[in-house]
């Protein structure tokens, strides 16, 4: 029996539904996304390894004794308003493994899903009592919906291959940090989606959000669907006009509740795309303010103007120049591929001259950055040199101060490559 699922065909099963009116149920980015995750943990090849030594994480069995001992399982005989509700929506999504469903005796308002990690093992989903007491009957089939959303598009598989890769502690690249945490994002709309499909209600997915995000019971409130969507209206505005970001690992209430909105209205995919891609571009937000983007194209395009100093550009000089954009682009290889596309003389002179205007004290640290550059493939050419001179005179540094920054680099982290001393 396997120990850990093989997700390696999971970009081509349930992701490829649709709605009823066409509109797939998945998210394109959130597919490439997971798929080069996998792929970048090796996925396929840690799954066998794991398999031939029978190693399991035992989350499956940490679970399953945490809900049988301290939840109450939702059995036919003993819940079966629930039981039902719960099976009608599985039933009504099309998912055919085995699902055992708890309620958990817990205040804070949330419901998770944990999938099975033995192949013939029933998948967990949970609802804590707090939502109870706050949802409708359709709110939570919008819930369940959800879960179940989760199970279908694999979003725990992934999640365990990841944990495993990097336990708790260890040291995640930056990239893949933003990366993981655009997939959970993305991957919760895709949820969402599933969620419409169990009650097929916009107005009830809505009140769900606003109740889960403020703890309230609408009616108690007399907060009406308008006096929401006009709330929800005004603050994604906000996020659209480059005010916000989106750091959890959930999207902003306002996004998830457009991007449902536009799921549930758009006539065609062509429509339905043009939404979510602005949705999207929120959540593609690294830097916070003007300074961060000008600062990347100043990395992608004086690390171009560099490299390409010697007419030689070298791999380590591309990996230095990506692994500086990292901190600043979810995608910064294809960033750096836009900005060497255009005019790089151009993309340079303007992002020098904005960042001296927002912050002149940058001079020093523009100029290390391409001192680096230089030094990454360990062969300083004169070419090289004479560049860093122009530069600092064009930004007001005399050519002693960049002859000092020159020498302090090469003294604290040049180091001579292995055939020109072997």
């Amino acid at each position: 029996m396997a120990h850990i699922n093989n997700i390696w065909n999971w970009f081509k099963s349930s992701k490829d539904e649709t709605k009823d009116n066409g509109h797939p149920l998945s998210i394109e980015l959130e597919r490439q996304i997971g798929e080069q995750i996998y792929n970048a943990l090796q996925g396929n090849i840690v799954e066998e390894v794991l398999r031939e030594i029978k190693t399991s994480s035992s989350s499956d069995a940490y679970w399953r004794s945490n809900m049988e001992g301290h939840s109450l399982k939702v059995e036919k005989e003993l819940l079966p308003d629930f039981y039902q509700l719960c099976h009608e929506v599985k039933e009504k999504l099309g998912v055919k493994d085995k699902v055992d469903f708890y309620i958990t005796g817990d205040s804070s308002v949330n419901a998770f899903s944990v999938a099975a990690e033995s192949e013939g093992e029933p998948h967990i989903v949970n609802i804590n009592s707090a939502l109870f007491d706050l949802m409708t009957t359709d709110e939570l089939r919008f819930v369940v919906g959800h879960e179940l959303g989760h199970l279908l598009n694999k979003d725990t598989a992934l999640a365990r291959l990841i944990q495993f890769v990097f336990p708790p502690n260890a040291e995640v690249p930056v990239t893949l940090q933003y990366k993981i945490r655009l997939h959970e994002q993305l991957a919760e709309l895709v949820a969402d989606r599933y969620g419409y499909m169990a009650v097929a209600n916009l107005d009830v997915c809505v009140t769900a959000f606003f109740k889960m995000a403020s703890g309230l019971d609408l009616v108690k409130m007399n907060v009406s669907i308008e006096a929401l969507l006009a709330d929800n209206n005004r603050r994604l505005e906000y996020f659209l006009k480059d005010k916000g970001m989106s750091r959890a690992s959930h999207p902003v209430n306002p996004i998830r509740v457009q991007a449902l909105n536009l799921f549930a209205k758009s006539k065609s995919k062509e429509d339905l795309d043009k939404g979510m891609e602005e949705l999207i571009a929120i959540l593609l937000k690294v830097g916070d303010c003007e300074q961060d983007e000008y600062t990347a194209k100043f990395i992608a395009s004086a690390g171009l103007i560099v490299a390409n100093a010697d007419d030689n550009i070298a791999k380590d000089e591309i990996d230095l120049i990506i692994s500086q954009l990292a901190s600043l682009k979810i995608f910064p290889r294809q960033f750096l591929d836009e900005i060497a596309k255009g005019d790089v003389m151009e993309t340079f002179n303007d992002a020098v001259t904005n960042l001296l205007r927002i912050n002149p004290g940058m001079r020093d640290g523009m100029l290390r950055y391409m001192i680096a550059i230089v030094m990454s493939d360990k062969i300083i050419a004169k070419d090289e040199v004479e560049l860093l001179y122009n530069f600092g005179e064009s930004i007001g540094l005399s050519k002693i101060e960049v002859a000092n920054a020159i020498a302090e680099s090469i003294q604290q982290s040049y180091v001579p490559s292995l055939d020109a001393i072997c």
